[in-house]
């Protein structure tokens, strides 16, 4: 595995720890938050130490979205269905169309622009700016995910 993937798993790492809280991802794994914390370190003393699988099932069964499987899947080529949207899912009444899903694209692209317009007016985007582009570009992904899961679902009649 290259560098740049290891440190994307470990990002991910990081936002899956962080999404369900340290004291919560600490009850639920059994491991310490300094452990946790070396999980997701990108110090070259932690760089081939990774969190187990193990406690990534605990910590995505808590957490708002399953953050290191989706990075696993990007990682080689795949992707995931994830929530009520998942593919063979029946649309249920008043669920979004795919309306919806380009107004909430549209939306989150423009807010993407708008962060990056910000981050490049001084000529260089700091670790802070390139983190709030990343977190936008994440939530865009997510939509364009929902978008097609749902395209799929009605494509199926």
């Amino acid at each position: 595995m290259g560098d740049k993937a290891k440190t994307y798993l470990k990002r991910h790492t990081e936002r899956l720890i962080k999404d369900v809280g340290f004291a919560a991802a600490c009850d639920l794994t059994g491991r310490s938050k300094a452990t946790l914390g070396r999980y997701f370190s990108e110090a070259e003393e932690h760089a081939d130490r990774f969190i187990p699988v193990d406690a990534v099932a605990a910590l995505e069964a808590a957490a708002s979205f399953p953050h290191v499987t989706a990075a696993l899947a990007e990682l080689n080529g795949g992707q995931i269905a994830y929530g009520s949207a998942r593919r063979n899912s029946v649309r249920a009444p008043g669920e979004p169309g795919v309306n919806s899903h380009v107004i909430a694209l549209s939306q989150r692209f423009a807010i993407l622009m708008a962060e990056y317009h910000l981050s490049i007016e001084d000529g260089v985007i700091s670790v802070n700016e390139a983190r709030r582009l990343l977190e936008e570009t994440l939530e865009l992904q997510r939509v364009l995910v929902d978008m097609k899961l749902r395209l799929e679902a009605d494509s199926r009649g």
